[in-house]
């Protein structure tokens, strides 16, 4: 009988390999001598099938069998996802606003 499979939830902090994401994931601890609590991350890299997780995001990762050297865990679902400053955008919105960019500074190269 095979047992369950371990489940931790974390937020991405890279996700700039294909199909992979970098998933840290806190936990508080008491320090063993100054009984403060101390947060604690590890870092687990996880198998994203859709590349769908983006930097930021809160993902629930569960136990899988190794896929690489370092990556034993599977993205299972996007808990909270974060927008705003991290959202991606269309590689013809970066050049049309590249291009604007260049032809303004060409505009004002030219009056001086």
């Amino acid at each position: 009988m095979q047992g369950k499979r371990r489940t931790k939830v974390g937020r991405v902090v890279s996700d700039k390999m294909d199909m992979t994401v970098v998933v840290s994931v806190e936990r508080l601890r008491r320090h063993p001598i100054y009984k403060r609590v101390v947060r604690l991350s590890s870092k687990f890299k996880a198998h994203d099938q859709d590349n769908s997780a983006r930097v930021g995001d809160t993902v629930r990762i569960e136990e899988s069998r190794p896929l690489s050297r370092e990556k034993r865990w599977t993205v299972v679902e996007i808990v909270e996802e974060l927008r705003g400053k991290y959202d991606r955008v269309d590689g013809d919105e970066v050049r049309n606003f590249l291009a604007r960019l260049v032809a303004k500074r060409l505009v004002e190269l030219g009056d001086e």
